[in-house]
Parts: structure tokens; C-alpha cells; sequence
């Protein structure tokens, strides 16, 4: 069957960051290869693949080459531009398929497009200039967030509004770009769902996870969350309808909100609202590589060469910390601990703000 790829084919991967590398060690054990699009020879995925190609996304003669040479496509970030995804997507399967970047590259079209599920979404509007948004602002209200619509991620691209902001100054700070103006959510918590979807169509989700963020990085991720069993239910049916409706073929992660409310007869009451997607395996799902039965790496794997999706059963309670920054100076410290997992990912220059590492523990249910 042309969907299932047998182990020694060779996936190829669209970007060379530290996603990519994980991507093909976990790719590896299960005697598949991997073959990295890279801009740089020395970027991270391409320290541990078995081939690589370096050119700019513009290059057809070199994404030419990069698509003789593989079996099936992948991305390990959301910001491949669309015509190079439709031109690989014309010589070999591209799996996310070409909608998935469609619908979250631009955060409103990603907006209208869970609304349009019937998924709830903070209240947002578009925002083409400043005087539409001083307008939105007015329909909104203060707190909200000013977001560009492409290319933002940690924090980057954003502005908070608040009582007294200068809104023209906002809309300037951001560069004049097309904008999405979104209300504040009283969120108790922000959690994601990790998801997965086989080519045929079967659905696994590990445990939702927990995150708290630092200077608008994510810091440390905790699973499973804490919250109700059938708020975790309705995490997972949501990210279950988005995958569904991409017809999607790979892992998702579905960033959200917890909120949640004590009505007058004392009974809490918790919903989520989803918050952004990410068409990929996600920073939120690295506690998965020790923290599960099937890593987030490996279940990727599996969906994109039409294997069977593995278990995503937790092992137990699990803390993932992002190491940034100098932070990854600690690795000898890290490495004497017993139980810590770490994960350096072969970043030359470790520079404020930068994701250098990561490290994992898990308690089992034994030592509980």
C-alpha cells in the first residue's frame, strides 16, 4: 500500500531546528531515515540525520532534489511557505497536508476556522489599521491582545493592551502589519492537547498537560493537568473535530485555556477555550519522550508512514523544564541527578530567550 512506508524509507524534514532532530531520533529505532531541509548545514536536525539539503525555501532546484531523494514530507514548524509546500506536495505526500499550514499560518483565518466548528475562541476581531483599532478596542474592551496575524511565536508579535494604552503606538510597535485583536480569557490555567491522526483516520491523544510560561516562553510543562475528567474530555473531542476536519495526518498540539467558575450553589464548573494550533509536534509534548508509552516523536513518525499510531498511556506524573539560555550551563548538575532525562539540543550560542535543552522526570506510580 503506496500510504505505508516500510522501515528504511527516508522522511524528510522541513526545517533543521531541535523539533527536526527529534523527529529523526525517534525516527531511527524504528529503521527509518531522515532527510533535513535545512537553510544551514549546522542547525541541530542535521547533527543526527542521515542526509540533509541547505537551500532557501525559494530554491526549486534544491526542494527538487530534497523530494527525489524522500519517501514522504514533513514540517517541523508551521511557517513553510504555502508554495513550497504545493510544490513538494506535487512530487511526494505531504503530510500535515498543505490545509493544516493554511488554516494556522494566519491567525484569523485559524480563528474563523475553529469558530466556524463551533469551537470556543476568545472574542477577536481584524485589525487593517490603527483606527480600526482603536474602534475594535471599543467592541472588545481592555485587557486584550494585539497579535500580528503571521509569524509570531513566543510572545513575539504581540502587545498587550491595557487601561491607557496608546493604541496607535501598539499598531506602529507591531510594524503596521495586518493584525488580530483578541479579548482576554480568565483563564485559571493555560493547558494543550497533544493529538495524533493515522492516515486512516484512527485518533490517539496522550494526557492533557499543563504549561506555565516565563517572559511569554514556555517554562515547564506538568502532566496530566489538573482538571476535571470530563474537561479533559471535552480537550480531547475538540482536538479530535480539528484534526478531523484537516483531514489530518500526523501530531497536533491544541494550546487552551482552563477556565473556571463557582456558581452560587457552590459547584465549580470548568470549560476550555482553545487558544492557537500548532500543526506539529510541540514544545508541550516533550515530557512524552519519557513521560509515555510512545514519545509525541514517535507517534509523528508513525502517522506520516501510515504505521499503526502507538499507546499514549502516561507512566506516571511528569515534569518537563525547558532549559534557556545559560540555564543548559547546569548539564553536568542535570546529569548526576538520579531520574532526570536531558535533552541538549547542539545549539552553538546559548543567547537570552533561546530553547537550548530540556529536562524531564517522571514519578512513577510505584514511588507515589
Amino acid at each position: 500500500m503506496p500510504d505505508i512506508l516500510p522501515p528504511g524509507s527516508t522522511i524528510g524534514v522541513l526545517g533543521g531546528g531541535q523539533l527536526g532532530r527529534m523527529i529523526a531520533l525517534a525516527a531511527a529505532p524504528l529503521g527509518l531515515k531522515t532527510h533535513i531541509f535545512a537553510h544551514h548545514a549546522d542547525e541541530p536536525a542535521c547533527q543526527v540525520a542521515s542526509a540533509m539539503t541547505t537551500g532557501e525555501w525559494t530554491d526549486e532546484a534544491a526542494l527538487a532534489r530534497f523530494a527525489d531523494a524522500v519517501d514522504v514530507v514533513t514540517y517541523e514548524f508551521e511557517n513553510v511557505p504555502a508554495a513550497t509546500a504545493a510544490f513538494l506536495a506535487a512530487r511526494k505526500p505531504v503530510r500535515p497536508g498543505p490545509l493544516a499550514l493554511e488554516k494556522t499560518q494566519d491567525r484569523l483565518f485559524e480563528k474563523d476556522f475553529l469558530n466556524g466548528l463551533g469551537i470556543p475562541t476568545a472574542p477577536y476581531a481584524a485589525v487593517e489599521n490603527a483606527g480600526a483599532l482603536a474602534r475594535q478596542v471599543g467592541q472588545i474592551g481592555r485587557p486584550s491582545i494585539l497579535k500580528t496575524r503571521r509569524f509570531g511565536y513566543d510572545g513575539k508579535g504581540q502587545f498587550l493592551l491595557r487601561e491607557g494604552s496608546d493604541v496607535g503606538a501598539a499598531f506602529r510597535a507591531l510594524g503596521g502589519a495586518p493584525c488580530i485583536l483578541e479579548g482576554f480569557v480568565p483563564f485559571e490555567r493555560e493547558v494543550s492537547v497533544i493529538g495524533a491522526r493515522g492516515v486512516d483516520g484512527t485518533f490517539a491523544a496522550f494526557d492533557v498537560c499543563e504549561n506555565e510560561h516565563e517572559n511569554h516562553i514556555l517554562s515547564v510543562t506538568r502532566a496530566p493537568a489538573r482538571m476535571a475528567p470530563e474537561t479533559a474530555a471535552q480537550a480531547f473531542e475538540i482536538c479530535h473535530k480539528i484534526l478531523d476536519a484537516l483531514d489530518y495526518v500526523g501530531v497536533i498540539a491544541v494550546e487552551m485555556f482552563l477556565v473556571a467558575e463557582t456558581g452560587p450553589d457552590g459547584v465549580r464548573r470548568e470549560k476550555v477555550v482553545v487558544n492557537e494550533i500548532a500543526p506539529r509536534v510541540h514544545n508541550s509534548g516533550h515530557w512524552t519522550i519519557e513521560g509515555a508509552e510512545t514519545s509525541q516523536f514517535e507517534q509523528h513518525v508513525r502517522a506520516i508512514c501510515g504505521w499503526p499510531l502507538g499507546s499514549a498511556k502516561i507512566r506516571g506524573q511528569v515534569e518537563m523544564r525547558n532549559l534557556i539560555g545559560d540555564e543548559a550551563d547546569r548539564w553536568r548538575e542535570i546529569a548526576a541527578e538520579p531520574g532526570a532525562a536531558l535533552h541538549l539540543y547542539g545549539k552553538a550560542e546559548a543567547r537570552p530567550g533561546r530553547k537550548m535543552g530540556h529536562v524531564t522526570r517522571v514519578i512513577l506510580p510505584a514511588a507515589r
